[in-house]
């Protein structure tokens, strides 16, 4: 199996999972242009490693580095910037850089949603992807219109959140002490063409102080410790009925001010860690 950086985007990734805005509006997917209380811009890296590799895999190391930026607000959209640089090495002993490199933008409103990325093999360019998605109001049909790989028009009918809205109400489930939480996201993956069928578990609530020595010193300096935090896992689903299995799962520990740590992400064939090394909070910028 082959690492597929694009798919790790369902945060998500990671830019819906790694770095969650945090709000909690009543409804969800109404997104009205509220002021989040806990809204935090900010940039995180982590150093990626290899965990485990099942043998069937051909992978035996696995090292990069991931850098996350979230920033924004409800008046002016959220921007998500990520790039992830890993080296996976095979059972062989060859070695292959992969560079992916993800950009988008949400209107607070949840109305529209703007996305591209590119991935790098060894310093050449590879897939890049292009495109935006619209909707009159966030209950209705999405049109989607791609320009890369090639000019496409897309529409995907029901309940579909974009990444920051996930977001959202993933932090109003955890609040509210629910533990399960099932949606469908659109994100731009999968060369823009596939919304995905999520499932997110959500664990008990870790009071703040309580855990204050397991953190890494980066945490320690930033406080983490003094919000409150749930270990999250969701398993993202092709859209195929009876799909019991995820074709990957994201692990993290998702904090009430919207950063996350002990990451971990899980190919099936394989799985990587991401511990956070770095965390700056960058300056919001107040709605008028």
């Amino acid at each position: 199996m082959r690492l597929s950086i694009v798919s790790v985007r369902g945060n998500l990734a990671l830019v819906a999972a790694l770095g969650l805005s945090c709000a909690v509006p009543h409804d969800a997917l109404a997104l009205a242009a509220k002021e989040p209380s806990k809204l935090v811009p900010h940039r995180a890296i982590y150093e990626m490693t290899l965990d485990e590799a099942r043998s069937a895999s051909g992978v035996t190391g696995i090292d990069g580095r991931m850098v996350f930026e979230f920033t924004g607000s409800p008046c002016d959209g959220y921007s998500l910037n990520m790039r992830m640089v890993t080296q996976m090495t095979d059972s062989q002993g060859q070695s292959n850089m992969t560079d992916l490199r993800s950009s988008t933008w949400e209107q607070g409103d949840g109305k529209k949603f703007r996305f591209q990325s590119a991935q790098y093999l060894n310093d050449k360019l590879g897939d890049v992807t292009m495109g935006r998605a619209v909707r009159e109001d966030p209950r209705e049909v999405i049109e989607v219109k791609l320009s890369q790989p090639s000019r496409a028009e897309l529409a995907f009918a029901g309940q579909v959140f974009f990444p920051t809205q996930h977001s959202i109400a993933l932090i109003e489930k955890a609040l509210s002490g629910e533990n399960v939480f099932q949606a469908r996201i659109y994100d731009g993956s999968e060369k823009g063409r596939k919304v995905y069928e999520t499932t997110a578990f959500i664990g008990r609530v870790v009071k703040p102080g309580a855990e204050d020595a397991k953190l890494e010193a980066v945490a320690k300096e930033k406080n983490l410790g003094k919000h409150s935090s749930w270990p999250v896992s969701i398993g993202y689903f092709e859209p195929k009925d009876g799909d019991l299995i995820p074709s990957y799962q994201i692990d993290f520990r998702l904090y009430e001010n919207g950063v996350s740590r002990e990451l971990s992400i899980d190919y099936g064939d394989f799985s990587i860690d991401g511990r956070l090394t770095s965390l700056e909070y960058l300056q919001a910028k107040e709605c008028k």
